[in-house]
């Protein structure tokens, strides 16, 4: 018996081209350019001087920050945070007004570090007693994480200070 032998298999040439190939736009934005608005998450922990204690807090923050490098304030924005203290009863809520300029860098965007204010309301809960209301101003600086430093006052509490750090994380860039 024979083999049947198999057919070659030709494939014939793709019509030429009528035009030289294109490549359409990148659908990407320079890594190196920040400029947008943001929304960050992340944990918040502090140690604080208040009611004549030491105390420390832990909780989260949110933020939409708008970012505009070359501009003077180069964020601002607003958070909103709560905490709770570890020894006290209850915690804080509050809401900052944000902003911030880079500093170093020799004006060149992307270099240097994010330094800024914040400053707005707050009120501190505890389960057995009424909210009582209360403001505070700070002071940060990005550095990858956000260390900062806050006073302020509440009724029937007094002044505060604390100094902690946000790890702010950006969950959505537009």
């Amino acid at each position: 018996m024979g083999v049947a032998a198999a057919q070659p298999v030709v494939i014939p040439d793709p019509p030429p081209r009528r035009s030289p190939p294109t490549v359409g736009p990148a659908g990407f934005r320079d890594s190196a350019d920040l400029d947008g608005t943001y929304v960050w998450l992340g944990p918040t922990g502090a140690a604080a001087r208040v009611d004549g204690a030491s105390d420390s807090t832990v909780g989260g923050v949110a933020a939409v920050l708008v970012v505009r490098e070359a501009s003077s304030f180069a964020v601002r924005g607003g958070a909103l945070g709560a905490t709770l203290w570890t020894e006290r009863a209850g915690g804080r809520l509050w809401l900052d007004a944000v902003v911030g300029t880079r500093v170093g860098g020799g004006g060149q965007p992307g270099r240097g570090i994010l330094v800024g204010l914040s400053a707005g309301p707050l009120v501190e809960l505890a389960p057995t007693e009424h909210p009582r209301m209360g403001g505070s101003v700070g002071m940060w600086a990005f550095v990858g994480i956000t260390p900062y430093a806050r006073i302020g006052a509440a009724s029937e509490i007094g002044a505060f200070a604390e100094i902690g750090v946000h790890l702010m994380l950006p969950v959505l860039r537009h």
